[in-house]
């Protein structure tokens, strides 16, 4: 059964939001964007950071990735589209909170794609999902940082 919505390739999505000149940012390593509100939220919930609520949730967030990347790229390799869609769904809700919004929404698409059986162009939105991942992580280390 073809797909009437396929996912898009990753040749024509566009490229995660950027800016450079962060604090800790060389210009060697672009920082992903996160979202502002996300963390606002976060930092809300330990104003004074005494409990160090940011930085406990971005090295959880950051173990989460060293565990989960390797996992989705086992399960694609094997074709697990369980394995896949179970990998997608946790980094999905887990980016969101972290502010990775782009990384939420591609695993939210690898997610319905697997959902509704279109395999097809699944190597690109995987690869995508994984090249986010590793666009994210100069953020998160730069947010522990300074946490």
């Amino acid at each position: 059964m073809l797909d009437a919505n396929p996912p898009t390739p990753a040749s024509e999505r566009g490229a995660p939001a950027r800016a450079a000149g962060g604090p800790h940012d060389s210009g060697k390593h672009p920082v992903t964007t996160l979202d502002a509100a996300a963390l606002a939220g976060l930092r809300e919930l330990d104003p004074h950071g005494l409990n160090r609520l940011l930085d406990r949730v971005v090295r959880a967030f950051q173990s989460s990735l060293d565990r989960l990347l390797p996992q989705l790229l086992e399960a694609h390799a094997k074709g697990d589209p369980a394995g896949v869609r179970h990998v997608a769904h946790t980094l999905k809700s887990s980016s969101a909170s972290i502010g990775a919004l782009r990384l939420s929404a591609l695993c939210a698409e690898l997610e319905n794609a697997v959902r509704n059986g279109a395999v097809d162009g699944l190597k690109d939105l995987v690869e995508t999902v994984c090249a986010e991942v590793e666009s994210v992580r100069p953020a998160l280390a730069q947010l522990s940082s300074n946490a």
